[in-house]
């Protein structure tokens, strides 16, 4: 039986990467390299089970195989997945073997690659030099895919506007309103950094911010100061580089070397520290597990939370609830407010998934610091706090992330004990609530995910939708002030949901990974939906509607820019997907007309990249 071997939009993307980092188009041996890879591919379409079962595959719960292609030190995975109904060999993505894991579940995005897709290397006012890497809808193989390359202009002058920065060197920026990128991909001339944005015209402006190997997650200061940016990719080789970017002078301030991954960083309200979550710091004597204190004046480490603590003299724990030698790998922070509290939650698959920390700022490097271990949670994800840091609002993510229900559990802070409780939905006989990722808005609280039977397997059917995905995500809308749920009934696209934002004109857009995705003659889906909180229509969404725009890939970020004081006013919101940076217009839920882009609706045109996460440090 021959099978047919279709691509999904990441792996077309990473191929398009692969081509510019091995300098195929100008090197014979890369060359040689790459129409190999390209007939190894090609080879799955006969007898495509031959290749092992990825170590990924029972979390995924999927059987996911992979194709190594290489040597060492230099292999690379093609992680695909056969559809024996259809026939078809999906190859969901290529990666370098050094790479960490991929987390389960991984995407199995089942979409064709899109006919004549432009793979833009650099533009500027004078040139538009390109490589143009079609691939044809339908096409089974690497094969079959031409590669046109378009040189206007002698190699001395081709990459033009596509330089780099140095970390201590300032870069100039005429763009008053700002959006940072993170491209966590070097690939010929172009290098991983930050790259800046005019978020007023959408135009890509200055060189990059050397930010490490592999940055990613942004966080702002509150006093939009300095924005802080984590580069790891979880391999052994990983340089795990924190660093503080000055966003006035737009340098790489200053820097610093983690003690492993991190996935959460939140700065005291008062700009003046940090606390980076690091569950897999090594401490002596005990589990893995600490929570950095950073001091962003001088940019280092001041001390290490941990419990029982790194060095007793610096933090201890309140040993009524905790005993030697236990330490919860925590992996989530929240701060309130006022700066009075600070929140670590644990991984959720830890021991301790149903435990938190209560921390009290002011009391590290005194005689009594206090860590306070609160148990009675369910896989809490996330805290929220009242204005004056007396409540905490804790969502449990449940039976998504291993537990049994997603709700949402009141901590009083003043006392550490726990309040009101309520699930975010009705949960029925054979599903629990969902709630990964959440969002307040006043008193209003959106809660988002993916809702699970007892057996762990996603149940949540597509209500009201007319789509060929076999299950969908679920939001509720929660009223904080009488504990209640409003409305949990809104459909969303399944997957796991991790990032939310409100943006302008009441749209309200949440982001998943690894969702079902389909691209079809009758119907194309993708990872992200925007809810409308309205009580009118905005485009082609109804008042309290969904809209799944078609575009594919995880969604990683997503930054409103309603905040942009131009002439015309701004009705715009950010979002990464799929490793590309695409633009929303809020009025009407669709990609937005880019006049400096006039070809390609919604796309930056001087912007390429592997990217992860949009800030706007400005407004």
């Amino acid at each position: 039986m021959t099978y047919l071997v279709e691509f999904t939009d990441r792996a077309v993307h990473e191929l398009e990467i692969l081509f510019v980092e091995k300098n195929a188009a100008e090197s014979h041996a890369a060359a040689r390299w790459y129409n190999g890879l390209e007939q190894a591919v090609d080879a799955l379409a006969s007898y495509p089970i031959r290749c092992p079962v990825i170590p990924e595959a029972p979390k995924a719960k999927r059987k996911l195989r992979h194709l190594l292609y290489g040597k060492k030190p230099h292999v690379y995975r093609v992680v695909y997945e056969v559809d024996e109904r259809r026939q078809t060999v999906w190859v969901l993505t290529i990666r370098h073997g050094a790479r960490r894991k991929i987390n389960p579940p991984i995407s199995c995005r089942r979409t064709r690659p899109r006919r004549n897709r432009n793979f833009f290397l650099c533009y500027n006012s004078y040139s538009c030099i390109q490589a143009i890497i079609r691939h044809e809808v339908g096409v089974p193989s690497l094969k079959k895919v031409p590669i046109l390359l378009l040189f206007l202009l002698p190699a001395s002058l081709m990459w033009l506007s596509c330089g780099t920065s140095s970390p201590n060197k300032s870069i100039e920026s005429s763009a008053t309103y700002r959006a940072f990128v993170t491209n966590n991909v070097s690939a010929g001339t172009l290098s991983a950094g930050i790259y800046i944005v005019d978020a007023e015209t959408n135009v890509r402006v200055s060189a990059s911010i050397s930010a490490g190997n592999n940055p990613g997650m942004m966080v702002l200061t509150p006093n939009r100061a300095q924005t802080l940016v984590f580069s790891g990719d979880g391999t052994a080789t990983s340089d795990n580089l924190f660093s503080i970017i000055d966003n006035a002078k737009q340098t790489n301030a200053s820097h610093l070397t983690l003690p492993g991954m991190t996935e959460s960083f939140v700065v005291s309200p008062d700009s003046s520290t940090a606390y980076v979550a690091v569950p897999t710091a090594p401490v002596t004597g005990q589990s893995p597990g600490v929570v950095e204190v950073v001091n962003l004046s001088t940019g280092a480490i001041t001390t290490s939370i941990s419990c029982p603590p790194v060095n007793t003299a610096t933090v201890v724990c309140d040993w009524s609830q905790v005993s030697q030698g236990f330490n919860p790998p925590y992996s989530n922070l929240a701060i309130g407010n006022t700066g009075t509290r600070l929140i670590a939650l644990s991984a959720p698959s830890s021991s301790v998934a149903d435990t938190l920390a209560v921390i009290t700022p002011s009391s590290i490097g005194t005689p009594n610091p206090v860590v306070t271990f609160v148990p009675g949670f369910d896989h809490p994800v996330a805290a929220f706090f009242s204005s004056d840091d007396s409540i905490a609002y804790v969502l449990n993510c449940g039976a998504e992330c291993g537990g049994t229900q997603a709700s949402i559990q009141q901590l009083n802070l003043t006392t550490n004990t726990l309040g009101a409780y309520l699930p975010v939905c009705t949960p029925l006989p054979d599903q629990q609530c969902a709630g990964s990722v959440a969002l307040v808005n006043g008193s209003t609280m959106y809660v988002a995910g993916t809702p699970y039977s007892t057996g762990g397997v996603p149940s949540q059917p597509c209500t009201g939708e007319t789509t060929a995905a076999q299950s969908c995500g679920l939001l509720s809308v929660v009223d904080l002030s009488t504990m209640s749920v409003i409305n949990s009934g809104v459909v969303i696209t399944d997957g796991y949901h991790s990032r939310i934002s409100l943006a302008s004109n009441g749209q309200l857009f949440i982001g998943a990974s690894t969702c079902t995705e389909i691209s079809t003659a009758t119907e194309t889906r993708g990872c992200l939906s925007i809810y409308n909180t309205l009580s009118t229509a905005v485009g082609t969404n109804p008042s309290g509607g969904v809209l799944i725009p078609p575009q594919n890939g995880d969604v990683t970020g997503i930054q409103p820019i309603a905040g942009v004081q131009s002439s015309s006013g701004r009705t715009v919101a950010y979002v990464i997907q799929g490793a590309s940076l695409y633009i929303y217009d809020t009025t009407t839920d669709a990609l937005l007309y880019n006049s400096s882009n006039p070809n390609d609706s919604g796309r930056i045109i001087n912007l390429v990249g592997d990217f992860v996460d949009v800030i706007t440090p400005d407004f």
